[in-house]
């Protein structure tokens, strides 16, 4: 099971950098979502594929009929924060009044009831597992935020399972999690496909760690694909390599992965996992 995933942002909507930080401060940039989701589903639409974008509140309120179009081409709409601000940084009011407001933005859009989520960042932790209770409590049953591996923004590296899994939250509540796919090397977990793990790592190993493992939880961001856009300001160094490295072979990447092997989106992979024998992770053991 391979899942085409994207996270619609544009290309100024990185985290934690001075001065981008916000809504306040997006009008200042020219916009390039457009022209870079138009690049990506012509890429999907010429070997039907359908993938589950999870989108902003601020794109949906921004750009209404391109995901409405997106909705009634067949692509899964999802949600993915509206200030796309790392969850660990939010309070629950906070993180609740977020959520809400990307859900509506997202379903007056649509025209459809908003089920799946993916945090910004991956930005769930042991220190922030409430965030389950909330997205069930607004509607969410299916979710892909679990990072099961150490990163910059959050991770739940104790969660060595890289494969469909069912989270019984803080309150007792169900819901079915798509959590990022790993490789383990020399014991450690690291993740290959999407954001810039994808774009640095060679097509040869990107085939072949596609083709070892059977489950497949990809992220990408139309920003992934383009390799004109400006630079963010206010980067470091390290930062700076990983936004801009490997843009310019990423798209040619993406249709060699499409061409080969065969994509579903995360509603179709939860209508098809047997839930029956998936294991169920007891967040409240998780947090301790």
């Amino acid at each position: 099971m391979k899942i085409l995933t994207f996270d619609l942002e544009d290309w100024f909507h990185l985290l934690e950098v001075p001065g981008i930080s916000g809504p306040d401060t997006w009008s200042e940039f020219s916009p390039r979502f457009e022209r870079n989701l138009r690049r990506i589903v012509e890429v999907l639409d010429e070997r039907q594929i359908k993938a589950t974008f999870y989108c902003l509140g601020w794109i949906a309120e921004k750009y209404p009929k391109l995901i409405r179009n997106l909705a009634e081409s067949g692509h899964e709409i999802g949600c993915h924060s509206y200030e796309h601000q790392l969850a660990y940084t939010q309070s629950p009011l906070e993180f609740r009044a977020d959520l809400k407001r990307a859900i509506d933005a997202i379903s007056d859009a649509t025209g459809l009831n908003v089920e799946s989520y993916r945090a910004p960042g991956f930005s769930v932790t042991k220190d922030n597992l409430w965030v389950y209770d909330i997205l069930y409590e607004e509607g969410i049953r299916y979710d892909s935020s679990v990072f099961p591996a150490s990163r910059a923004h959050g991770g739940l590296s104790d969660l060595t399972l890289s494969e469909p899994c069912i989270l019984n939250t803080l309150n007792g509540y169900k819901i079915f999690e798509l959590p990022m796919s790993v490789v383990n090397v020399l014991g450690s977990n690291f993740v290959f496909s999407g954001g810039g793990y994808f774009r640095i790592l060679p097509s040869i190993l990107l085939n072949s760690l596609f083709s070892r493992q059977q489950y497949i939880m990809t992220y990408f961001h139309p920003r992934d694909f383009d390799p004109d856009q400006p630079i963010v300001p206010n980067l470091s160094r390290f930062r700076h390599f990983k936004s801009y490295v490997g843009l310019s072979g990423s798209t040619k990447k993406l249709v060699t992965l499409l061409d080969k092997f065969e994509f579903v989106s995360a509603a179709d992979a939860i209508r098809s996992v047997d839930w029956r024998s998936a294991k169920t992770i007891e967040l409240a053991a998780l947090s301790n």
